[in-house]
This record gives structure tokens, C-alpha cells and sequence, in this order.
């Protein structure tokens, strides 16, 4: 398929060329999703934007907008042939209802660098702040009423407040993956343990890494329950994940790779 025809594909399913690209020279097309609010459908078109020629695939992925006018994948991106493109739309849109929500504002929830699910608008830090600060009122405000004067607390209780906090840090785990690895899926709970491994039911081969720790992977085979959506794109995780219970990470077949923690 020409250019022309690539683009006069995406006219006609309502998709409007952006004046630029942050990540990289192709021209980026985009529309709003047909019913979820403040969500868009971004297509990657492959066609370079200095020499007007498809140098790849079309990579098809929903955006949700947040407060701050950035936009946040809620969906992993998709690659596909032209003959495939509409479909690979029209199944991107049908994501967008397994997407989780933020019971707090409502807004959609995505995968951050850091390997955790959060809250597109970034609502826990105001949401945990006006709580923290209206709980420190109230004991305040008790403390005078009943005539107690504020008292220091000893330096022994704030050693170990520090120390159960330290306890508490999250850990980061990377692994070197590489494209040609095949690989699977291994599925485990919050503190890494009780891992579950779907070799034997999802199949795929890493096609592309990126410097940030995405990963494209083609999957060729998925008889588990697991949506795609839901398969992991990155080579790094992190635990505790105290958004998600369950966390999945790639487990590679082809040769002998260990998580490792940074």
C-alpha cells in the first residue's frame, strides 16, 4: 500500500495528523475513542516525516488524557499490517472496557516505568496529602481542647519509623532481554512469590527492546485466558506492587536469563 493510500485509509476512520513527534520522526494520527471519555486512539503510521516515505508497520494504542494535558498509553501498543489495520483499531477500542479505573477520580490507570499500575491523573499524592494534613488538624485542635501542650516525640520512636520505611521500599528487578528471545509468561502475587508460569499456553518472540525497558514482543500462541493486553511489554518490574496484587513479567525459553535486582 502507497503513502496516499495509507493516509486516505486513516482520513476515512477519522484520524487527524499531529504538527510533531516527541519520540521520533513519523507522523503520529490520532481521534477521539468513540465512547470513553478523555481517551484517544494514537496511530503510529510508520510514514517518516522528512522523507514521506513508510519506513514500518502502523503501531495502533489508546491515550488517556489526564489533568495535565500529558497523555498516558493505557494500552500496549499494537503493530500491524496495512491489511490489518482497522481491525487492529476497532480491537484497541474494544480494550479500553478492561482498562482499570481509579476508584478515586475515575480516570484511567496505566503502566509507569517503575513496572506499577497508577492513576493517569496522579491523584494519590493530592488525595494522601489533604487527608494527612486534615488528620495532623484534628489531633492538633484535640491536643488544646483537653489543655495537653504538643510534646516532642523521642528520637528512639523516629529511628524506627525511618527504619520500618527503609523496610518498606520498593525493590526494582531488570532482566537483559533481547530481540529473538523466546519467551512466556509467568504470573506471581505482590511480594514475588507463588510464581505461575504460562509456558505451554503463551508463546512469543521480542521482536524490538528500547533503551527505557519496553519490549515489542510478537505473540504467536495464547490458549490462557489472559487478554493481550494484559501480557507484560517491559524488562523490568517491581515489588511490592501495592496498586496490583498480581503482577506478570516475561520468562525467556530460548536461553538461560535471570531477573536481577537493581
Amino acid at each position: 500500500m502507497s503513502v496516499v493510500q495509507r493516509k486516505a485509509m486513516l482520513k476515512a476512520e477519522g484520524f487527524f495528523p499531529h504538527k510533531k513527534n516527541p519520540v521520533g520522526t513519523t507522523i503520529i494520527y490520532s481521534r477521539k475513542h468513540p465512547s470513553a471519555q478523555f481517551v484517544r486512539v494514537v496511530v503510529d503510521s510508520g510514514i517518516d516525516s522528512k522523507t514521506g516515505k513508510v519506513v514500518g508497520k502502523v503501531g495502533v494504542k489508546l491515550c488517556f488524557v489526564n489533568r495535565q494535558k500529558s497523555w498516558r498509553a493505557i494500552t500496549t501498543q499494537m503493530f500491524t499490517t496495512n491489511t490489518g489495520l482497522v481491525k487492529t483499531i476497532k480491537t484497541q477500542e474494544a480494550a479500553e472496557k478492561f482498562v482499570k479505573t481509579c476508584k478515586h477520580c475515575k480516570a484511567k490507570k496505566f503502566t509507569a516505568k517503575s513496572g506499577n499500575v497508577v492513576c493517569a491523573n496522579a491523584c494519590w499524592s493530592n488525595w494522601s496529602g489533604k487527608k494527612k494534613s486534615e488528620n495532623n488538624t484534628k489531633k492538633k485542635s484535640q491536643k488544646i481542647v483537653a489543655g495537653n501542650p504538643p510534646q516532642k516525640k523521642p528520637k528512639k520512636t523516629v529511628a524506627k519509623k525511618s527504619q520500618k520505611k527503609s523496610q518498606k521500599k520498593s525493590q526494582k528487578f531488570v532482566a537483559k532481554i533481547l530481540p529473538g528471545d523466546l519467551v512466556t509468561v509467568e504470573e506471581f502475587g505482590g511480594d514475588d512469590k507463588k510464581v505461575i508460569s504460562f509456558e505451554g499456553s503463551v508463546l512469543g518472540i521480542v521482536t524490538q527492546t528500547y533503551g527505557e525497558g519496553t519490549v515489542t514482543v510478537n505473540w504467536t500462541a495464547n490458549t490462557s485466558s489472559l487478554q493481550e493486553w494484559q501480557l507484560p511489554w517491559t524488562a523490568s518490574y517491581t515489588i511490592p506492587n501495592r496498586l496490583d496484587p498480581v503482577s506478570r513479567r516475561l520468562k525467556v525459553l530460548s536461553r538461560k536469563v535471570e531477573w536481577e535486582r537493581q
